[in-house]
């Protein structure tokens, strides 16, 4: 009796062993189910953009952390939808998420516009934590009809031209190609603005259809634009961004289940500085980058007077975007005051004021 009870214990041993298998597979399945939620995301940048590649290795954290149960396929190029359509197009369900610049639906987001004024933006790292920062605390309800993932915006905007500009008058006349505000800021410098997305750009300024392009200098590199230009102005004293969001579509963010939403929070929590490192890097390889065309692409600081004259020129941007809130009844005045400060702030050199 004893030798069958120990074998009796041995069988139900072997059963439970095998209960307990089928039941971790049967959990993994469940974790990683065989039709994950796909989502498709939009983005304008070219696959080689550090900023295209940056989206991609978080849509894979995303998946990684998910364990198989998101899936996100990323649509480069505007191949889904263009620049200026992506947000609308996020809204209306044509792609699941999108990333794009607020600024190439001009009118669209009123607030949030203040954010590519020109306030001296020491770099993109600045200027995304600037953004997001501000979009926390304001809430935009223009932002309302989506799920805003994060935002993140590029260095100082640069002045990049097929002849040199060292002075303010060398801009009247000049056909700059502008985006969003920063148009304003070129009739107020007295060029004559032309509006583009940056897809545009290169074939503009090869063809002669602008005479320069108001940027960040990595898009010298990142759009190749360097090669169809011959000088840069360092205007950093009025250096503006162009802020650009990752949203994802209202309804199927609240469609996710709450543990994948968490999931997403904590990756856009770190995904905001691994943008601003990007926006970063980028303008340093898009500095190599017109060094190492022949001839070598000239970088023209500006003298202290005319930094002068440039900030003063653009200050009528500053007041108009208050102004124009003001009769939204939105709050511009009290946003402008906070981005100056943190700008302020962030620009101070370290043990400043100390």
């Amino acid at each position: 009796m004893a030798r069958f009870g120990g074998t009796r214990a041995l069988v139900g041993a072997a059963v439970g062993a095998c209960f307990v298998g089928i039941v971790a597979r049967g959990a993994e399945q469940a974790q990683a189910p065989a039709n994950p939620i796909e989502l498709s995301y939009s983005i304008f940048f070219p696959p080689a953009h550090i900023q295209c590649k940056t989206a991609v290795e978080w849509g894979k954290e995303i998946e990684k952390r998910a364990n198989g149960r998101v899936k996100i396929v990323v649509y480069p190029a505007g191949s889904l939808t263009k620049a200026d359509q992506c947000y609308e197009g996020v809204v209306s369900g044509i792609s699941d998420l999108g990333m794009s610049c607020f600024a190439y639906t001009r009118g669209r987001f009123p607030l949030v516009e203040g954010l590519d004024l020109p306030l001296g933006y020491p770099d993109g790292m600045t200027a995304t934590r600037v953004a997001n920062a501000m979009v926390a605390k304001y809430q935009p309800a223009e932002l309302r009809d989506v799920k805003v993932l994060y935002v993140h915006a590029h260095g100082p905007g640069l002045l990049a031209s097929k002849k040199p500009v060292s002075k303010l008058e060398d801009l009247k006349g000049m056909k700059i190609r502008t985006t969003g505000l920063s148009t304003k800021i070129v009739e107020n410098l007295g060029g004559a603005p032309v509006g583009m997305s940056q897809p545009e750009t290169y074939e503009a300024l090869s063809k002669g259809v602008v005479d320069a392009t108001l940027c960040p200098i990595e898009t010298l590199k990142g759009w190749k634009q360097g090669e169809v230009i011959s000088s840069v102005t360092d205007s950093t004293c009025i250096g503006y961004t162009t802020a650009m969001f990752v949203v994802m579509n209202a309804k199927k963010w609240e469609s996710l289940p709450a543990d994948i939403q968490k999931i997403f929070d904590d990756v856009n929590k770190e995904w905001i500085i691994k943008h601003g490192q990007a926006w970063d890097q980028a303008d340093q390889e898009g500095r190599d980058f017109i060094k190492s065309l022949t001839p070598p692409r000239e970088i023209i600081p500006l003298a202290a007077d005319e930094q002068a004259k440039w900030k003063k020129a653009v200050e009528p941007v500053l007041d108009n975007y208050v102004i124009a809130a003001k009769g939204k009844n939105l709050p511009g005045e009290a946003f402008l005051k906070d981005l100056e400060d943190s700008v302020a702030k962030a620009a101070k050199p370290a043990g400043a004021g100390k």
